[in-house]
């Protein structure tokens, strides 16, 4: 019987190499999806900002292993074999734009009254306002909990096994049923998540307490 070894840790080091690269393609398509979500929501268009609400909380109601079933199988009944790694960044994609609007959101609605008028006093249009005064603002309340975020992305990769994405979940579960040795392979998993999630943690309070928003 194969015991744990140098090349079954090389095999949890490429398989957390995916994970990174799942969570990087999820966090930016999420990002592009969920800023212009979160702009939806503030849109003076009632249509607009209702549709993008339902968006929203379509999204954030459903778990996402639902999501990665739903994307998975059901786009495979409806002719369209994509796959399981693509379907897995269409749902964690879907599943971080719903958050990160919502955290983009609330940051841009933090933005005193007082300068939306004093801009709008300014002759600024109102995206001339968005992009001058309004965003650059947000920005710093922002990023904080958006670093944040990304630790939680980082870790829920981990429910793409389910479709057979190896990755470093699955990776140690496929180690394990070579060599049955659960407690030494899934402490290293475990120690790999921590050096990938850790350090974003540090960032994100270090950026909270560069920019000065724990208190505002």
């Amino acid at each position: 019987m194969p015991t744990f070894g140098l090349t079954q840790f090389l095999f949890l080091l490429e398989a957390a190499v995916w994970t990174v690269i799942l969570s990087a393609l999820g966090f930016a398509g999420g990002g592009v999806i969920g800023f212009v979500v979160a702009l939806a929501r503030i849109s003076p268009a009632r249509l607009i900002r209702w549709t993008a609400t339902l968006y929203v909380q379509l999204i954030q109601g459903t778990p996402l292993l639902v999501l990665l079933f739903i994307v998975y199988f059901g786009l495979s009944i409806s002719g369209f074999n994509l796959p399981a790694l693509f379907s897995a960044g269409i749902s964690i994609t879907l599943y971080t734009s719903a958050f990160l609007a919502d955290i983009w959101r609330g940051a841009i609605r933090s933005i005193a009254a007082a300068q939306w008028e004093a801009a709008e006093c300014l002759g600024l249009s109102r995206w001339q306002r968005m992009i001058r005064v309004i965003l650059p603002q947000s920005l710093r309340i922002a990023t904080p909990p958006t670093v944040g975020f990304l630790v939680q992305v980082v870790k829920n990769t981990s429910l793409a096994s389910a479709i057979g994405v190896v990755e470093l979940s699955q990776a140690g579960k496929l180690i394990n049923n070579s060599t049955f040795q659960p407690f030494s392979i899934f402490i290293v998993v475990a120690a790999i998540y921590f050096m990938l999630c850790f350090p974003l943690t540090l960032a994100s309070r270090k950026l909270e307490r560069k920019l000065n928003v724990a208190n505002r």
